[in-house]
């Protein structure tokens, strides 16, 4: 037996498998976050063994290798790639995944397709919100809806699990996503074929047989020998279209002439009305501007009516023109589609092939004849009261025209307006005619108050007897005329020559008060009185009759006058 003396010694043997050991793990240069080869050395039930070259084999679960169908054809000694996760765990066993293996060598492998958009093949594995998982050599990828077919698709159970083609649209590599797409490669395919197809046309070919494939409100899709091409609404007619499917039917075959191919976008455009002669090309020769012609009408809008005015010509008769007396007035009220009517030519525009026509210009013009009843007395109906003026129709001929307020009386009162009411019948004089506007006047039928200075003769610089209406602590007021239709209002400081005579306090209602025509203006009924300057003027008379000494302090008209009368009555005698 050996001694415990010889069990301490170090034997030879183990060292020198322990240096070989060593060594042969140098040669093994492992590193983690990295994808090595691995062998296949165990298949069991629930896991796959591999030798990795480390100190132990690992063990991988088979689950990862149901994809793609590699379990069946996995056998021992098979080498496939696995990705270290952990040299060494703190169980002491190496950590590998052959499914991160997977994704990172297809992630790598993305990254290259998709800088030169290369076409993959991916299985559509499930729906998600806003999509589908579509499995690209192992890694998940999302592919939106709009991006599994050219056209929306009501079901897609026929695309799950069975193998697409796909190109890579988009990829994240901060949250390692990517964005796929199949109508990107279907779309691909089709324009290819479109381009070899388009090389058999070019612009100008009128086509036979163009198959209609599809109606809109604006416009027609045609099938041209496999290509798809648009009639569009403004090229089937020279005319107005109220709505394509009125004219063509699904699957009926048409005549067209190819106006448009757009290179870039592989898109062709078709017209019919390219076939026939444009109308408007020598519209000129056969309508004059100015001139009546019969149209019938085609169709009416919010803002006027169409009217054809012969095959393919249609002119437009705006709201402003359909009614003399209403320029807002709604088309329907006074025109019906298929009217026949009869129109005037306003207008002709050969480049945006517009005419602008008038239906009023053929009916009696209201205008013509109010013009010569201006000043006349004619009757209102008030339509609309606003805060300075009321608005009223002819009762004869429906026109509009406007009652100021200053209008109403001589007084110029705003406050008149709350007499009125909508729908009264008034009696007014037109006063002005002016841009199709007409001016009412309620207070031309009454006598003018200022008429009172022309009937008298009076002027600026005479004195009038007037007669105190109102007093206020401004001044007075005073009617001129016996039917106090004329009221002034004369100021404080024109009351009296002295200031203590002229407080407004001393006057009394009903009194007689000379005073003088200071300013009298007709044109804006303008009337100024001064008590003041008639005392002054017969103060200056006095003085060159009696003297200076007339209107010495104590002195006042009172006794100046008594001493005229007691001189005179004394030389009587």
């Amino acid at each position: 037996m050996a001694t415990e003396q010889e069990l301490k010694k170090p034997n030879p043997l183990h060292k020198e498998f322990q240096n070989l050991l060593d060594k042969d793990f140098e040669n093994r240069k492992l590193k983690e976050n990295e994808i090595i080869k691995a062998t296949v050395t165990e298949i069991t039930s629930n896991y796959i063994i591999v030798d990795c070259k480390a100190k132990m084999e690992g063990m991988i679960p088979i689950e990862e290798f149901k994809n793609d169908d590699e379990l069946s054809k996995l056998k021992v000694g098979s080498q496939i790639d696995v990705y270290l996760e952990r040299i060494e765990s703190f169980k002491g066993e190496i950590v590998i995944s052959r499914d991160k293996a997977k994704k990172m060598k297809a992630w790598k492998k993305m990254e290259k397709i998709f800088e030169t958009q290369e076409e993959m093949t991916g299985y559509i594995t499930g729906k998600v919100k806003g999509g589908f998982i579509a499995t690209v050599d192992g890694l998940p990828c999302f592919m939106p809806s709009s991006q599994i077919d050219v056209r929306p698709l009501k079901r897609v159970d026929h695309l799950m699990n069975t193998p697409v083609k796909v190109i890579a649209t988009r990829i994240d590599k901060n949250r390692g996503n990517v964005c796929v797409s199949r109508r990107a490669v279907l779309e691909k395919s089709k324009n290819a074929e479109i381009t070899e197809a388009l090389k058999n046309i070019k612009e100008g070919d009128v086509v036979e047989n163009a198959i209609v494939k599809a109606t809109t409100d604006w416009g027609i899709f045609l099938d041209i020998n496999g290509i798809d091409a648009l009639l569009h609404v403004s090229d089937l007619s020279h005319g107005r279209v109220k709505k394509p499917s009125d004219l063509v039917t699904i699957g009926q075959k048409l005549k067209v002439k190819i106006t448009k191919i757009d290179e870039k976008t592989n898109r062709v455009s078709a017209s019919i009305k390219a076939l026939t002669e444009d109308p408007y090309d020598n519209i000129e020769k056969k309508y004059k501007v100015g001139e009546i012609y019969d149209g019938e009408v085609t169709k009416i809008m919010e803002y006027g009516c169409f009217v054809r005015i012969d095959e393919g010509i249609e002119g437009l008769i705006h709201n402003s023109e359909l009614d003399w007396t209403n320029k807002n007035i709604r088309p329907n009220k006074v025109l019906s589609v298929s009217q026949k009517i009869k129109f005037k030519i306003v207008n002709i525009d050969k480049d945006t092939k517009r005419i602008s026509l008038s239906y009023k210009a053929t009916l009696p013009n209201p205008w013509d004849k109010i013009r010569e009843k201006k000043g006349e007395v004619v009757k209102i109906k008030i339509n609309n009261i606003t805060d300075k003026a009321i608005f009223g129709d002819l009762i004869d001929s429906g026109l509009s025209g406007m009652l100021h307020y200053k209008e109403i009386s001589y007084d110029e009162n705003i406050e008149d307006l709350k007499k009125f009411k909508k729908h009264d019948v008034l009696d007014v004089k037109i006063l002005e005619i002016k841009d199709d506007k007409i001016k009412f006047s309620k207070r031309s039928l009454d006598k003018d108050p200022l008429d009172f200075f022309k009937d008298n003769n009076k002027k600026v610089g005479d004195v009038i007897t007037t007669r105190i209406h109102e007093v206020l602590k401004t001044g007075v007021k005073v009617s001129i005329d016996k039917d106090k239709k004329l009221i002034v209002t004369i100021r404080k400081a024109d009351l009296a020559k002295d200031a203590a005579d002229a407080r407004p306090e001393v006057f009394s209602s009903g009194n007689a008060l000379d005073a003088k025509i200071t300013e009298l203006d007709f044109k804006n009924r303008r009337v100024k009185l001064s008590v003041k300057a008639a005392q002054i003027d017969e103060e200056k008379s006095l003085i060159a009759k009696f003297g200076e000494g007339a209107t010495k302090s104590g002195a006042t008209l009172k006794g100046i006058f008594e001493k005229a009368i007691g001189k005179k009555g004394k030389k009587d005698k």
